[in-house]
């Protein structure tokens, strides 16, 4: 369940998108349809071609580092603008404010095509994902708790993360469809309860209590809700 610090890797893969579009001569419906939710904070439709996709994968990369480096407070259109090397009144025109470039990393990390992994077993791919939430949390600095502590400080920004985290476990939850599939949990099992109770230690114990989390906790976490819904105590109702 990677976390918004793949925004960057959606963004690469729409810029691809929309330069194949240009090379083929594809119209402006196609070519806007290639880079997904681009209208940003305006709701402004994409240009047609590959430069709009590639201005808002470097605007979008400048959003990344520089709320991982200094939060909320330290993101700035001008700092946006000087580290990705687009024009600030291109930034302002197109993004507005810095709500609008948070909602648009945010919106960008769910343009992507990620699913889970799958292992072949319940364990294995709750510990798969727990091992990509434990990287985007433990890794310094990290955009996940920047993008957290943001959320906190603006509602539209708390709103798409919302919608952010509500399609990734959504994403996450055929991770338990396919253990009912192979019979190893019972059929009534609640996708969500057991997703939420393999990740959510995760994020209490380092975004809330700000406290260490090894590698081998955060695998732990993952056994003990297979564990549970196996035992059939997550059941749904």
């Amino acid at each position: 369940m990677p976390a918004p610090r793949n925004a960057t890797a959606a963004a690469d893969a729409g810029a691809a998108d929309a330069a194949v579009a240009d090379a083929e001569g594809t119209g402006a419906e196609g070519a806007a349809a290639a880079v997904p939710g681009a209208g940003g904070a305006a709701g402004e439709r994409a240009r047609p071609g590959g430069r709009t996709a590639r201005v808002r994968a470097d605007v979008m990369a400048a959003v990344q580092a520089e709320l991982a480096e200094h939060g909320y407070d330290g993101l700035t259109i001008d700092a946006v603008a000087a580290r990705s090397g687009v024009h600030r009144t291109t930034v302002y025109r197109r993004w507005r404010t810095v709500d609008g470039l948070l909602i648009d990393l945010l919106a960008m990390g769910a343009d992507d095509s990620w699913i889970p992994a799958d292992t072949g077993t319940l364990e294995g791919d709750l510990v798969e994902l727990n091992r990509e939430i434990h990287a985007s949390l433990t890794i310094h600095p990290s955009l996940t708790t920047a993008v957290i502590a943001a959320s906190f400080r603006t509602t539209d920004a708390a709103t798409a993360l919302h919608d952010f985290w509500k399609d990734r476990y959504e994403r996450s939850a055929i991770v338990i469809t396919r253990a009912i599939d192979r019979g190893d949990i019972p059929a009534a099992t609640d996708p969500h309860r057991v997703l939420l109770t393999a990740t959510a230690p995760l994020f209490h114990q380092v975004a809330l209590l700000r406290q260490d989390l090894s590698a081998a906790d955060a695998d732990r976490y993952a056994r003990d809700a297979a564990e549970a819904a196996k035992a059939g105590i997550l059941l749904k109702g």
